[in-house]
């Protein structure tokens, strides 16, 4: 696959504006549909909640929108219906992200109505313990499906004490100690205009979305001068274990594999994407060949990087009954071997760089996407073309590049198996994959 073969791919003009308080402003004048997509990314996050507060980040951002500048979240969200519009906030493990959808006639409107979240939350009582309630609901449904349950202590296993894992280490404990003085203390010290910035996508233009976003963020002042660090990760504390949560009702086990990855904006990332395309990437991959289709172990197979700021996870996730896990865990083990020993044949490595190539350009369709994808290069520091060398980099991905990959990020002994099932049927069955050692869902809460 040639990269002179592919259609030129480029990005609408994209206009840079910092404002006197440290906010900087992108502006992408796209059209023709006359509708804005906006992301306002401030670049705190997950990492940095305090051991026994885990939680607060997300939690904050998630009740910004439950009221904010002398308003209830009904009249909120009815302003928001009026304009037919969209207004939502999250955090990230690095990021929180504030983020709406409108028609550009009431972007005024609704860029208002995010500032007014972002700057004045309310935090009432109320809509604390409404929120809390909701999270800890929310938790025990997690706890009841093996599926997350599973995703959950991958995550408690792999990255141990560092902050990628408060996320998922974010108890019910934690969601009870949550105070509405936390979430101020948030809001007040931990998001500011020096660590932000604000995405504005769609049918606009320059000089009136820059006015309409000085005088809304103009005045916004405080927290951190600069961009919070991570700390590094140390590496796997538990390389070669396996850990069962203990699911006694189950049937099934869920699988799920870990090992390292790599950061975002590696050099590798290319090879590794195609590699992983070919690995289990898609609905035609090797794991579900070997997994489903030849054997019927699974209807679902496949793997996949998630590429943070200081580093990353490889993770292969599967299902299967009780008695047939042992099997399941050899093919998956078999085949990243195989891959590590034999590597891919020119044939799937152009099969699978037509596809990454050809299906890029429709994840940016969309003004939201553009904004999200835009955001993500600034936040991982990429190069400004980024996007539009994307194919052409994938395109020039050689099989003995792809295969250095697999030897490099596909484990041998340096990985983690979770499995959440019943322990008591399945324990002495995986004693040969590593240690073994069995924890309760309690132990997980």
């Amino acid at each position: 696959m040639k990269a002179a073969a592919l259609r030129p791919f480029k990005l609408p003009v994209h206009h840079r504006h910092t404002f006197a308080n440290g906010l900087t402003l992108h502006v992408v004048p796209r059209g023709p549909l006359p509708l804005v997509g906006a992301r306002l990314v401030i670049r705190t996050g997950d990492v940095g909640d305090a051991p026994g507060k885990l939680g607060v980040a997300n939690f904050a951002m998630r009740l910004m929108r439950r009221g904010a500048a002398g308003k209830s979240a009904e009249a909120l969200s009815e302003e928001i219906e009026f304009l037919g519009a969209t207004l939502s906030g999250y955090a990230e493990e690095e990021r929180s992200i504030v983020s709406f959808t409108s028609a550009t006639k009431y972007l005024p409107a609704v860029l208002e109505l995010m500032a007014q979240t972002v700057l004045a939350p309310e935090f009432s009582d109320h809509e604390v313990e409404l929120s809390r309630r909701r999270s800890i609901a929310q938790l025990v449904n997690e706890f009841d499906d093996p599926d997350a349950l599973a995703d959950r202590a991958l995550d408690r296993v792999f990255w141990g004490s560092h902050p990628y894992g408060n996320e998922m280490n974010a108890g019910r404990a934690d969601l009870e100690a949550i105070t509405r003085a936390d979430l101020v203390q948030f809001q007040r010290e931990r998001i500011g205009p020096r660590i932000s910035h604000l995405y504005v996508v769609g049918d606009v233009k320059l000089d009136e979305t820059i006015a309409l976003a000085d005088k809304v963020f103009g005045g916004w002042s405080g927290g951190p001068s600069e961009n919070p660090v991570t700390p590094p990760f140390g590496g796997l504390t538990r390389a070669g274990e396996v850990v069962i949560v203990d699911k006694p009702d189950q049937t099934q086990v869920q699988l799920r594999l870990g090992a390292l990855g790599a950061k975002r904006g590696h050099a590798d990332l290319y090879p590794v994407t195609v590699m992983n395309g070919i690995l289990g990437g898609g609905f035609t991959s090797r794991l579900v060949k070997e997994v489903r289709v030849k054997r019927g172990l699974s209807y679902g197979a496949g793997s996949e990087f998630d590429n943070l700021g200081v580093t990353g996870i490889f993770t292969i996730s599967s299902f299967t009954k009780n008695e047939s896990i042992t099997e399941l865990i050899d093919v998956v083990l078999g085949e990243v071997a195989k891959f590590r020993k034999k590597g891919a044949t020119a044939t799937e490595v152009d099969t699978v760089k037509r596809y990454i190539a050809g299906l890029f350009p429709s994840k940016l369709e969309t003004n939201d996407s553009l904004a999200s994808l835009l955001s993500d290069i600034e936040s991982y520091g990429l190069q400004a073309d980024w996007a539009e060398q994307y194919r052409g980099n994938i395109a020039s991905v050689t099989p003995a590049q792809v295969n250095a990959a697999a030897k490099k990020y596909l484990p041998e002994d340096q990985r983690v198996i979770v499995l959440v099932g019943n322990a008591a049927q399945i324990e002495a069955r995986v004693k040969k994959y590593g240690r073994v050692s069995v924890v309760k869902q309690k132990d997980l809460e």
